[in-house]
């Protein structure tokens, strides 16, 4: 009995946080499986104070450190203030069938630590435009489906942004939000009277710019705008599962949280056809454990959950859990980040701006919105901002003493950076696959990553690349290039798919309510389950999806459904 709950969460990061604190809130008792150790917010960020000459190599990884670790090393956050969040590539290998940076954080909150806190909800036209254009399933629900959780979700997480009334990318419950500087504002304007169909405006964040009573209850505070989010917010001024969720689940005294936690499989029993718990190796002592609940939430992240499942094998399940489809690991997509463009501009050198602000000035996608009218199917955001940098003022490397400290105490020129946050579509032979041959240190097979890019990438690209240097040509900026990252998928870090919604078993493995259609006792709602990957930011639909999937599941078991 001790073994015994309602529901087990498997992963601990920004969804598995919201099924705690949702099924803890009911009365649920509920078990929070990590695979990684615990990290309590507060006490465990030794990074979060120190000045930069506090670290050994001031925040740079010594050059053995990226030669062996050489995927997590090519992540914008890995460094000597943020490793200790970061999986090392030999800790827990895959194998790379075709290029991909798996970027993973194995501890309690996961990549909720590390991510970038850009939240955006999805429009109508995100949820529509696969199957309308005929390059993705069916989603099995609306925009119309979702908004109210999207509220819920907001309203505790805290999100700041503006009120901007386009169809294209929802308005939220939101905080006040961030300010566009001078340069932006100007560029903004230059879009806005040259595209009747470009709107810029300034970026959502999960950042706390004024806290309301329900962030204060959390035990979190305001912003600082110190942009040291990658090593754990002392202030809470952000969201992550380690100073919201989970310490809201706690306090309700249903919550058992467990690191060190590697979940090996889902039990499935042929006799009840229900799944009935799961099986867990401790990271440390290797020691198999079993542990039941009447329903199983899989948010262990994308690739992670595919990996759990297809290991989930049973006499009724011989290929992987759920998978009468034979699709469970295929149709997995991500965000191409490959395109930026980089510029100058002159004027405005007697203005400046407050602090390190926690977002972009961002616009909303323009293409194939109405109508599939361009020659790639999807669509692509963009981020932009512009900054005054004293190091690229052209100060010499033979500059010392007065004369450099009064070089680089001035603000410096204004510098224009642009990139694109592009849709890719899922493919059949886009997958991940258990390895036959190959395992990892607790005896669970390897993973094997078979995802690429093709030529409606390309074209995405290409348009983002066109587009993107004519908007900042009409703005009056110079020195306009464009530049592609050539980098693998994986590194953007949103990766999307394997376990996709749909109403049809036949071509999906969720329903509606991200229920396996095999098994409905057994739900995910990270990354694996979405049908699409949309232009804009995933996480926040995580979050609404977790939320209403779990608000289902205890309406369920009080029905006697579940």
């Amino acid at each position: 009995m001790e073994n015994t709950f309602d529901v087990i969460v498997i992963g601990s990061g920004i969804s598995g946080g919201w099924a705690a604190k949702e099924f803890c809130e009911k009365g649920m008792k509920t078990l929070v499986l990590e695979r990684g150790r615990n990290v309590k917010h507060l006490e465990d960020y030794p990074t979060a104070l120190k000045n930069p000459w506090d670290f050994e190599n001031r925040n740079r990884m010594p050059h053995q450190v990226r030669e062996t670790n050489p995927i997590v090393s090519r992540c914008y956050a890995f460094g000597e203030a943020t490793e200790h969040f970061f999986l090392k590539d030999t800790e827990h290998p895959y194998i790379q069938e075709k290029p991909f940076d798996w970027i993973r954080g194995y501890q309690v909150g996961g990549k909720s630590l590390l991510w970038a806190r850009q939240v955006q909800r999805w429009s109508k036209f995100d949820f529509e435009m696969p199957a309308r254009d005929g390059f993705g399933a069916e989603w099995p629900i609306s925009y119309d489906d979702l908004a109210g959780w999207y509220s819920h979700v907001e309203k505790f997480v805290g999100i700041s942004g503006n009120k901007d009334g386009l169809e294209t990318l929802p308005d939220g419950e939101f905080l006040p939000p961030w300010e566009m500087n001078a340069v932006e504002k100007h560029i903004q304007s230059a879009i806005k009277e040259n595209y009747s169909d470009r709107y810029p405006i300034i970026g959502r964040c999960a950042h706390l710019t004024e806290p309301k009573e329900v962030h204060l209850q959390q035990g979190r505070g305001q912003c600082q705008a110190r942009s040291l989010c990658e090593r754990g917010c002392p202030f809470g001024g952000y969201f992550s599962s380690n100073s919201s969720t989970l310490p809201w689940a706690e306090k309700t005294g249903n919550l058992t949280l467990q690191p060190d936690s590697v979940v090996h499989s889902i039990i499935y029993d042929n006799a009840l056809g229900k799944a009935t718990g799961v099986r867990v190796i401790n990271r440390l002592t290797k020691e198999t454990t079993e542990y039941y609940a009447r329903v199983i939430f899989l948010n262990a992240s994308t690739l992670n959950s595919n990996l759990v499942l297809l290991n989930s094998k049973s006499d009724r399940f011989p290929n992987g859990l759920g998978n009468d489809s034979g699709l469970l690991g295929k149709y997995m997509a991500f965000h191409n980040y490959r395109g930026e463009i980089s510029a100058t501009y002159r004027g405005y050198e007697d203005t400046y701006y407050f602090g390190r602000r926690p977002t972009a000035v961002m616009l909303p996608n323009f293409r194939n919105v109405y109508r599939n009218d361009m020659p790639f199917k999807g669509g692509y955001q963009i981020h932009f901002t512009a900054s005054r940098k004293n190091w690229q003022r052209g100060i010499s490397s033979d500059q010392f003493g007065a004369d450099f400290k009064e070089n680089i105490s001035k603000p410096g020129d204004w510098s224009i950076y642009m990139m694109a946050q592009a849709e890719t579509v899922p493919k059949e032979k886009s997958h991940v696959r258990l390895s036959d041959t190959e395992v990892d240190e607790w005896g669970i097979p390897q993973l094997i990553t078979s995802v690429d890019y093709d030529e409606n990438d390309e074209l995405l690209l290409q348009d983002f690349f066109k587009q993107g240097a004519e908007m900042l040509e009409k703005a009056g900026c110079e020195n306009i290039h464009a530049r592609d990252t050539g980098q693998a998928p994986g590194l953007d870090i949103h990766e999307m798919g394997g376990v996709r919604m749909g109403p049809d078993p036949k071509n999906s493995l969720l329903n509606k309510w991200n229920q396996l259609h095999t098994c409905n006792n057994v739900f995910v709602t990270d990354g694996a389950c979405m049908a699409s990957t949309g232009s804009h930011n995933p996480s926040l639909t995580f979050m609404a999806l977790t939320a209403r999937a779990a608000n289902y599941a205890v309406e369920q078991m009080g029905k006697g459904e579940l």
